[in-house]
């Protein structure tokens, strides 16, 4: 049957492929814990400035470098998926994990937690790209999805109980539960990779130095902005005299592949400025506190977190032109709301509508995007494409922030 012109393949060609299907929960239980890194913190970083004796400012750098690390981890590790196959992603990935939260869990001192949390999210990047991978279908990438958003819905929750009952060093290593899916993932084996040629050394300096660059864009945008540009620049030179490393040219000069990935950062920095914006707005139109919004705002993200799930799938039988229209009416929709709104079921609504469109958007246009490129490329397109979205991280809380000062 011949397709429609408006219909996209949203089968995910599978490079590399399994030799027998992970069931959808441990890819769940693979990916998720990596929400933990970003969220379970948000409600004890004040706990781990008094224990290492230093400003909440300086205690939050925690975050921060877990925020780099998943970033410039998903980029790189993809590479390590391209030319090494999922066994060798899977064992450099748990080795990661591991080893970043011993660190974090014996630090003695505030610079070996950074660099423990560093590492710790290079690892949890690795365990997130390898679960993508292998989401092999609409649905199967929406339960992917859907687990990073609820559990990142969750997390500042589960995160203070962790720290209640045990201790804020829990809380840090909540991220090491992904290893917990590495065996069986395993054990659904992977077909051989085909040989490809040497990491390309340079493009990947490039490439983890653009990364950089834009996370630090938001809080430095006068030095970093330019730098940015000029690493793009380079970048897209490099993938000229190396079309096969870490930013294939098959990915610069395809346009659904770069739309895609342009929306879902779109989408999630929408998701993310509203996420930190939210404490203001509630307190300012109905005088909550912090510790109330906290709980309330668990609705709307595990609303939006789980609906995306059933969305996502649904997705591979609509239109790519339905699709993006819709997240485009959603993503606009839930910041207007939020702007004009006065009354806290409007503001909860535009909350939910951030959060679906966001964990939505990256699951059914990762489909997508995987499907418009070189399944010889696949890997690298995922990394990108969820790098794209990890980006918004950064944008998401800075836009917040400056919107919100007096």
């Amino acid at each position: 049957m011949t397709p429609s012109p408006h219909h996209t393949d949203t089968r995910i060609p599978a490079t590399p492929a399994p030799a027998r299907r992970v069931p959808g929960p441990w890819l769940a239980v693979l990916a998720g814990p990596l929400s933990f890194g970003i969220a379970a913190p948000a409600l004890i970083v004040d706990d781990i400035a008094r224990a290492l004796d230093v400003g909440s400012e300086s205690a939050a750098l925690a975050v921060t470098a877990f925020g780099w690390g998943i970033a410039l981890g998903t980029a790189l590790l993809a590479a390590v998926l391209a030319r090494r196959g999922l066994p060798a992603l899977l064992a450099a990935s748990a080795a990661l994990v591991s080893a970043g939260t011993l660190l974090v869990v014996l630090a003695p001192a505030l610079p070996v937690l950074v660099a423990g949390a560093a590492v710790q999210a290079l690892g949890s990047a690795g365990l997130t790209v390898a679960a993508m991978s292998l989401a092999d279908s609409a649905r199967r990438m929406g339960v992917v999805t859907a687990s990073l958003a609820v559990v990142g819905s969750t997390g500042p929750l589960v995160g203070a109980l962790v720290a209640d009952v045990l201790s804020w060093r829990a809380t840090l290593a909540l991220p090491l539960l992904g290893v917990l899916a590495v065996p069986a993932v395993r054990r659904g084996g992977a077909a051989p990779t085909p040989p490809r040629s040497r990491l390309d050394g340079l493009g990947t300096l490039l490439l983890a130095l653009l990364v950089t660059a834009l996370v630090v864009v938001p809080h430095r945008p006068l030095a970093a902005g330019p730098a940015a540009v000029v690493l793009v620049l380079l970048l897209a030179a490099r993938a000229r005299v190396r079309p096969d490393g870490p930013v294939p040219a098959a990915l610069t000069g395809n346009a659904r592949y770069l739309a895609a990935c342009a929306l879902t950062f779109a989408l999630g920095v929408v998701n993310f400025a509203l996420l930190y914006a939210a404490p203001d707005l509630l307190h300012r139109h109905a005088g909550w506190t912090s510790a109330q919004t906290g709980v309330v705002l668990l609705a709307p993200y595990l609303f939006g977190g789980l609906c995306s799930a059933f969305l996502v799938a649904a997705s591979a039988r609509v239109s790519s032109r339905v699709v993006v229209g819709a997240l485009l009416a959603a993503g606009v929709a839930a910041p207007l709301v939020a702007a004009v709104g006065t009354a806290v079921p409007l503001l909860l609504a535009a909350m939910a509508t951030g959060s679906l469109a966001a964990a939505t958007g990256q699951g059914a246009l990762a489909v997508r995007a995987t499907a418009a490129v070189p399944a010889a490329h696949r890997a690298e397109a995922l990394g990108l494409f969820t790098v794209a979205y990890l980006l918004s991280v950064a944008f998401g809380p800075a836009i917040a922030v400056a919107l919100t000062l007096p």
